[in-house]
């Protein structure tokens, strides 16, 4: 199966990997948000800070929502965190009961504390995450290995690559988004629906194998339950004679979203792939991001700002494409021009004709990693090198888990 998003290039390529695997249980992968304010105690908002296990983030929103009495709209967060794994993160509901909800009984939700604020948690209002992982499995000498590591990471800053979560489980969700973007809706529903590969889930790769030998009917019998869209999907492709843009237009606005945001991504981790090796290295004509405030600039003369990047004040940035997003000059848009037109995407990303708008933003190459330490353990489950680590918002923890276990 062909992806977009195979592998990516290692800062920390030329040292030693630890290997190993995470999420052998959930306890290995612990990620607690830091907030970017506290609550101040007073206001119709309440603040709950849960702890969940197994569950998506949305999953537990709709828990906690059933529980109140609320509709899942009802309630806020701040951002979205993965369901494998232990998880404490804040989210706000308005005119409810404190003690109420403080005596909820929700699965796979634990209520940690509540407090009152005057403002709904919204997307973003957060200043990053503390993670706690356990690799296990590793070679012979990890703990001296993922201390060469971490130095050279703290030092340089690590890879702000998208994880593969935003990817899609096949990898294909950028294929399906480019595709689109470009008009050519009959190849994004054949990655949508189609293109079967041999380690697909036996059932999902039987649905795909019936779309692609035009038995759509039964491609829409055979997916599995999970699966409820790409069913729906191709119910709706038997049942009526349209164009592919139709079909595609008739898809849920986030899932169309979803796939545009994969290929804006993709286009993001290219550069980065470009640019890995220099990561801490200003060009001029850089859009330059500020750590210290997310604001942006534009890169006159590079030997100037250098200082500034090496003591990770500010970063070069890379493209997540769309109408409002600022272009660099010079070699830096040489090179993001020139990895749009590889994937089939020059100018086509400003605009999608299905009436979704993509602003775009400048995302930085490199993300600081604080507090970092290590330690070697050992538990019922055996061995371990345990981490801990924190990063900004937006970051993923898997930037550095790769860099470190060079399995991924």
């Amino acid at each position: 199966m062909t992806s977009l998003v195979d592998s990516w290039p290692y800062l920390t390529t030329d040292l030693p990997a630890c290997g190993g695997r995470i999420k052998s249980t959930p306890d290995d992968f612990v990620v607690e948000e830091i907030p970017s304010y506290p609550a101040c105690g007073e206001g119709t908002h309440v603040y709950l800070n849960i702890e969940k296990r197994g569950l998506t983030t949305l999953e537990a929103v709709r828990r906690v929502a059933r529980a109140l009495g609320r509709e899942p709209g009802d309630i806020g967060y701040a951002g979205m965190k993965d369901a494998q794994g232990v998880t404490r993160q804040r989210i706000s509901v308005e005119h409810v009961d404190p003690q109420r909800v403080a005596e909820s009984s929700i699965g796979g939700v634990r209520v940690l504390a509540v407090e009152r604020h005057t403002n709904k948690l919204r997307i973003g209002h957060l200043a990053g995450n503390r993670f706690a992982i356990r690799l296990r499995g590793c070679t012979a000498g990890a703990e001296s290995a993922a201390a060469e590591i971490l130095a050279v990471l703290a030092r340089r800053g690590v890879p702000n690559y998208f994880g593969p979560q935003r990817f899609g489980r096949r990898g294909t969700n950028a294929r399906i988004g480019c595709a689109a973007l470009a008009g050519d809706f009959e190849e994004a529903l054949a990655w949508m629906l189609g293109r079967a590969a041999n380690e697909d889930d036996p059932a999902e790769r039987a649905a795909r194998l019936a779309y692609d030998a035009g038995e759509v009917r039964g491609s829409a019998a055979a997916w599995p339950g999970t699966c409820r869209d790409e069913a729906r999907l191709c119910r709706r492709i038997a049942e009526r004679q349209a164009p592919a843009a139709a079909h595609w237009r008739s898809l849920d606005r986030r899932l169309r979203t979803l796939y545009y945001s994969a290929a804006q991504s993709v286009v993001f981790n290219h550069v980065l792939a470009r640019r890995v090796g220099a990561i801490d290295q200003l060009l001029d004509g850089d859009i330059a991001w500020k750590h210290a405030n997310g604001a942006c600039f534009a890169v006159v003369d590079a030997a100037v700002e250098q200082p500034r990047c090496v003591n990770m004040e500010i970063s070069p940035t890379g493209p997540i494409p769309g109408s409002r997003m600022d272009e660099p000059t010079g070699a830096p848009g040489e090179l993001e021009r020139d990895v749009q037109s590889g994937l089939g995407m020059t100018d086509v990303v400003r605009r999608t004709s299905d009436g979704i708008r993509l602003d775009g933003a400048r995302r930085p190459l490199r993300v600081p990693l604080r507090d970092c330490t290590h330690a070697a353990g050992r538990d019922e489950a055996g061995d371990f090198l345990r981490l801990e680590f924190m990063l900004p918002a937006g970051a993923y923890a898997t930037s550095v888990l790769r860099e470190i276990a060079k399995n991924c």
